[in-house]
């Protein structure tokens, strides 16, 4: 039988985003029978705009997928950074090009979830993924929060950490300088190995 295929299709600006997605993969690739393939979307800024916000270097060993690899996914997470409380322009630029696809239903019935990073406490956790929901409810995607799996790292309250039941999250910092805590990268671990479970159950 050919192995459950797991699509992580990411933006990131300053690396926090695609930080989260390596883990994710960990996860993912933890489970038997499931393969996970970290992608890009395409970046829409000019390269001066990028230098002037101080962005960090695209990682050129995570692919730049077209709209239509997607169907080749039996499952989907998607990554991005919040703008206002909700997705970054870029991963809207790239569903926005997906419409042929939602014309033919190709995703319909695939599972899907989110990961993303913000710049504070207050800026987005929740609705960044809860405004994204959208999107998989026109292609008829199934979506797959990480809930409470995460068990005990859900309810600590000793330390600063972004994530939430929607999904593994990050705090970036005002100006990008804060990288992603212990308990951030675990889970987003979780959230891959419990999003590759739920996904081979689907394709079984």
């Amino acid at each position: 039988m050919a192995p459950t295929k797991i699509y992580i299709v990411y933006y990131s600006t300053y690396g926090h985003v695609a930080t989260l997605a390596e883990e994710i993969k960990k996860g993912v690739d933890s489970v038997e029978g499931v393969e996970a393939t970290i992608w890009r979307v395409p970046e829409t800024l000019p390269e001066e705009v990028l230098g002037k916000m101080h962005a960090a270097p695209k990682r050129e060993d995570h692919p730049v997928i077209m709209a239509k690899q997607l169907a080749e996914a039996d499952g989907v997470l998607f990554g991005f950074p919040t703008r206002f409380g909700m997705m970054a322009a870029q991963m809207k630029a790239f569903l926005d090009s997906t419409g042929g696809l939602w014309q033919s239903q190709a995703l319909a019935g695939k599972p899907a979830g989110f990961f993303f990073a913000t710049g504070t406490q207050g800026g987005g956790q929740e609705t960044t993924a809860l405004t994204a929901v959208t999107q998989l409810t026109h292609h008829g995607m199934v979506f797959v929060p990480v809930g409470y799996t995460f068990g005990a790292g859900m309810f600590g309250m000793d330390e600063v950490k972004g994530g939430s039941p929607y999904g593994a999250g990050t705090f970036a910092g005002a100006d990008g300088s804060r990288s992603p805590s212990e308990t951030e990268l675990a889970q987003a671990a979780h959230q891959g190995k419990y999003f590759a479970g739920v996904a081979k159950k689907l394709n079984a």
